[in-house]
């Protein structure tokens, strides 16, 4: 053989292996548009069990029976399933048994926890929006600004989208402050801003919404969150959409199961009015994945079920729902290893055919998929 004939030989072979996916970082993307709904400290025991009857109880007073309850009547059921099935009838009734699975349920072996050890909210965002727990900076739910850059802002810069195509709509304000390192580099509304929207009944409810304040403070109700995030999905259609539900995490400080009840059935009408929308629209239909997930857990005894923190055991245990037209898992997830929230981050740019953790690589790694 000759020099000339061995080198074209191994310059074939080069250029045989160089990956057919372009730049480094870059991979099939599996779908066009991700959405991700978080549902803030939601329990696995709700998730996974429903109506939990030792803490309705605790709530009632000795002398109240609770199948005298208007949540045990709407809720109330023999069996974990069919209790969960009640609460959340879209979700799994329709989501999970034709369109998606869970994990998360330490009944069928399977886990799902953060990794963060405060187990309070910013750290639990912050933790999901840029795969790693930032202990040692994030350390309150102060108003302040995000210190690392998020995979919304990274996801923006590599698809080369617009501060439109990537949206965070939430109840509490401050996502503002969570969702981005540079203000201003995606669209947000969080708190209680208005929407600036064509349509003159959305720019109502954004006067609404103050004048429908809560008992607590920094968030609005959900359901106004959910029409902004509904108008700017039709108006604008996003590449990258995060809908941020917390009445969850509200009515349980507020000590008020019988309203996080109320909450958790309201956020599995949103899951349908969004999901529903998502499959009529030809543009969305088939090419997007959704994410359902929560920030962190609670406590696990009618005397902590309302709290969270470092100091409470359970609140690092949570959940996670995934429904992608390229995966074909349906139902639980069972004896699996465990997932962490900090693997949020590479799986939605995985999606979206980047690699994550190739520009971040003390990220948590995509999720890999178990079998049917």
């Amino acid at each position: 053989m000759t020099g000339a004939r061995t080198w074209a030989i191994l310059a074939a072979i080069v250029i045989l292996a160089i990956p057919a996916s372009g730049p480094l970082g870059a991979q099939k993307a599996l779908v066009d548009h991700v959405v991700i709904v978080t549902l803030d400290g939601l329990r696995i025991e709700e998730m996974f069990g429903g109506l939990d009857a030792v803490i309705l109880q605790s709530t009632l007073g000795k002398d109240k029976k609770l199948e005298e309850t208007d949540a045990w009547r709407r809720f109330g059921a023999a069996t974990p399933e069919a209790r969960r099935e009640r609460l959340m009838p879209f979700f799994w009734g329709t989501l999970m048994t034709a369109h998606g699975s869970i994990a998360g349920n330490p009944a069928r072996a399977s886990r799902v926890r953060i990794t963060n050890r405060h187990r309070f909210s910013y750290p639990g965002y912050a933790e999901l929006f840029a795969g790693a727990a930032r202990d040692d900076v994030i350390d309150s739910n102060d108003d302040r600004q995000n210190p690392n850059p998020t995979v919304l802002e990274f996801l923006k810069d590599r698809l080369r989208l617009t501060s439109q195509q990537v949206g965070v709509f939430a109840s509490w304000g401050t996502f503002n402050f969570i969702a981005e390192h540079t203000p201003g580099a995606i669209t947000i509304n969080a708190g209680f801003e208005p929407y600036d929207h064509p349509d003159p009944a959305i720019r109502a409810l954004g006067v609404a919404q103050s004048e429908t304040p809560p008992s607590w403070e920094g968030a609005r109700y959900d359901y106004y969150t959910f029409r902004f995030a509904m108008a700017h999905l039709a108006t604008h259609r996003p590449r990258v959409l995060v809908i941020a539900f917390d009445e969850t995490d509200d009515w349980a400080h507020q000590g008020r199961y019988d309203r996080l009840l109320d909450a958790i059935h309201r956020s599995d009408a949103y899951l349908r009015g969004l999901w529903t929308w998502l499959q009529a629209d030809p543009g969305y239909r088939g090419r997007t994945a959704l994410l359902v997930t929560t920030d962190h857990g609670r406590g696990r005894t009618a005397k902590d079920w309302g709290d969270h923190g470092d100091d409470v055991e359970g609140a690092q245990d949570v959940w996670m729902a995934f429904a992608s037209p390229d995966v074909a898992r349906r139902g639980e997830w069972v004896d699996h290893a465990p997932l962490t929230t900090s693997q949020v981050a590479a799986t939605v740019s995985r999606w979206l055919g980047v690699d994550y953790v190739a520009a971040h690589p003390e990220a948590g790694r995509p999720i890999e998929w178990p079998p049917r």
